[in-house]
């Protein structure tokens, strides 16, 4: 296992370096960013370059493309992105670089999922737990923020990294301009027989106010394995509401005012109380509700003239029920442990409230350009009290700095963060109260060439708090896992590299992370995950288009005596191309092959190889009675392979071939 995976990682470095000397002749006109600078590379995605921080942004467009029934779908072509069933959306558990959902929790708490500002997801309930319910047909943009450097303004402990969604818009749709429209959609896929529906209106009264509302409904039958054999615990309905709106409070535009509130809701009955796997085991099969809230309210003052204040408040709220009924009888262990049932029926809640105030300011001092991020965060979380998850309040408080200082073509970026965490139990009685704080923060360096060619690397350390779900372990409540990440990179953009009209990006680095005093992984006292991730894009002027994602890494877990063992819950070695071609606004066409070795299930045995194509097609009709309609069809696992992916319970395969079609008509 580690020969090959060191030898894919060799390969992707030489390939990074070789992109930097080889391809940095023209001139890209790029900004230096902490975050990165897009370019637009006429392909579906485009790469961040210019920066340390490894971002991917899945727009608009692509979440359409890629015709996805959970938001997990959408993310899985990103490097270091392992999706644990990503086909169910109660069950989509989401692994970056090796942290987050695994084989035994939907989460460990080291990826942070964010729905327009509302942290989301629960604690590390077995089995049931979930970081990401809801519906991709609610976002305009998914984005990804791989490692830790980037996550200080978003809470503490954060290994993995940060998904972060972002609802649609009402002027997404209105262009900007007063009036009424209503956008309709209607897909299906013909393994599982699914369908959906999805209608939204967008309303702009005026360019000082808009209004969307958007409701989804989904459904989705037992999905068909490569050999035709079905795959349990995989069929869901889940209708999905949005509702947000926008204000201008004066003409000048300084002050505005926001808010969006998601829901999106579950029935599932007689299934495996293990959402993971695909069928009934020791714990049974229960009947159970699974419902997401997120809200948001934002007031935003930014006075023009002034670079020193782009001051935000937003007062957020986040709330995950799971209602469940034991199906009597559904567990052979039921007659010795009758504690099984009482486990089944548990109805669990997480509620997370949370007030951030920040500040954007742009200025200068002396020949540094600053662009200083700082804030403030209060958070409030509740856990209900059941069966075996102990609940209580979280109480915690944060601030966080970022100041991204520009000299020139040279950028640094030191960030840091606090956060004290006050956790009281509702069982009083058997469980103490525990008090905990930490500082954390990092330092990024970016250097941009005038050829547009750019080096970065970044060091970060953070620190996982003690968490409601671990009141029985005082051990683990006086235990911070403590975190370090560094990475170094390359990247590239630029323009008429090949040929007139072309246009080239890539983006390669390499990272290593470490996390000790671990209390999330049993029997483990020290992790150390080591990877490269690339990111490539090329397009001609003719419209053809080439993107190449791709991941190696390696892992080693220690125990307390120090021995020694792989940590499979690193990133399988992953590599996914895309083909295609544009033929103007009229019709996209591409092919994506997709290639995953050294993996291995969530027994940790090792799985075969997994060779899988895709094909897709976006048809935008320019005239006629069509104009306006979106025609999407794609044909997933085009030649019906039998495969597994990384992390996967040992039962559970993925989907054989399934022909998807979607139009969608704005009117």
């Amino acid at each position: 296992m580690i020969h090959s995976t060191l030898r894919g990682t060799t390969a992707l470095v030489l390939l990074a370096a070789f992109s930097g000397t080889a391809f940095a002749q023209d001139t890209a006109t790029t900004d230096a960013g902490y975050l990165g600078t897009l370019t637009l590379t006429g392909s579906k995605r485009d790469i961040a370059t210019g920066s340390a921080a490894a971002r991917t942004v899945i727009d608009e467009e692509e979440i359409k493309d890629r015709q996805g029934s959970t938001v997990a779908q959408l993310i899985d072509s990103v490097p270091g992105v392992t999706l644990v069933n990503g086909v169910t959306p109660t069950g989509s558990g989401i692994n970056i670089r090796g942290f987050g959902a695994n084989s035994t929790y939907g989460t460990d708490q080291k990826v942070a999922i964010m729905i327009d500002d509302a942290t989301t997801g629960s604690e590390e309930l077995y089995r049931v737990g979930t970081q990401l319910f809801t519906d991709p047909y609610l976002y305009r943009s998914v984005e990804v923020l791989r490692g830790t450097i980037g996550s200080f303004e978003y809470g503490s402990g954060i290994v993995g990294g940060v998904v972060k969604l972002e609802t649609i818009d009402a002027s997404d749709m209105t262009g900007g301009e007063p009036g009424l429209k209503v956008r309709q959609t209607f897909d299906y896929g013909s393994n599982g027989n699914s369908w959906t529906s999805s209608t939204t209106f967008a309303y702009q009264p005026s360019d000082r106010a808009e209004f969307l509302l958007n409701y989804t409904y989904r459904d989705q039958d037992d999905l068909n394995d490569g050999s035709g054999e079905e795959i349990g615990n995989s069929a869901f309905s889940a209708p999905s509401y949005l509702a947000k709106g926008k204000f201008y409070l004066d003409e000048a535009k300084e002050h505005s005012l926001s808010f969006s509130y998601t829901q999106t809701s579950s029935e599932d009955n007689d299934v495996p109380y293990d959402q993971f796997g695909t069928a009934t085991d020791a714990f049974g099969n229960v009947d159970r509700t699974t419902t997401t809230k997120t809200a948001t309210v934002s007031y935003n003052y930014n006075p023009s003239g002034n670079d020193l204040v782009d001051a935000t408040a937003t007062l957020s709220y986040a709330d995950q029920e799971i209602d469940s009924s034991y199906v009597t009888g559904s567990s052979y262990l039921e007659a010795y442990y009758p504690s099984i049932a009482a486990l089944g029926d548990a109805d669990h809640r997480y509620q997370t409230t949370k007030l951030t105030l920040k500040n954007n300011a742009y200025f200068e001092t002396g020949i540094v350009q600053n662009e200083l991020r700082a804030g403030v965060e209060f958070i409030h979380k509740d856990r209900a009290d059941q069966t075996s998850a102990p609940g209580g309040v979280d109480d915690r408080i944060a601030v966080f700095a970022v100041n991204e200082m520009s000299i020139g073509n040279f950028t640094l970026t030191p960030a840091l963060r606090f956060e004290r965490s006050q956790i009281n139990p509702y069982d009083e009685s058997s469980y103490d109260e525990y008090d905990n704080s930490g500082w954390m923060g990092g330092l990024a360096l970016a250097y941009e060439f005038d050829s547009g060619f750019a080096v970065f690397g970044s060091w970060a350390h953070t620190k996982s708090l003690p968490i409601l779900d671990d009141l029985g372990s005082s051990d683990y409540m006086e235990q911070p896992e403590l975190s370090e990440t560094i990475e170094i990179g390359a990247s590239y953009a630029g323009t008429d590299v090949f040929g007139a009209g072309d246009n080239l990006a890539i983006r390669g680095n390499v990272y290593q992370t470490k996390l000790w005093d671990v209390t999330s992984y049993s029997g483990v006292d020290s992790v150390a995950v080591f990877g490269v991730e690339l990111e490539a894009s090329y397009a001609v002027s003719s419209g053809y288009y080439v993107e190449l994602n791709a991941t190696a890494a390696d892992g080693f877990a220690w125990d307390s005596d120090g021995v020694v063992e792989d940590f499979e819950r690193a990133p399988a070695n992953r590599y996914n191309m895309t083909v295609g071609k544009k033929f103007d606004d009229f019709l996209d066409v591409s092919w994506e092959y997709v290639v995953s070795t050294n993996q291995y299930d969530s027994s940790g045995d090792e799985l075969d190889d997994a060779r899988v194509h895709n094909v897709r097609a976006t048809i935008r009709p320019e005239s006629g009675v069509l104009e306006g309609t979106e025609i999407r069809l794609g044909l997933e696992n085009v030649f019906d392979v039998e495969y597994q992916t990384h992390l996967s319970s040992s039962s559970r395969y993925q989907p054989g071939q399934n022909l998807k079609l979607t139009v969608s008509t704005l009117f």
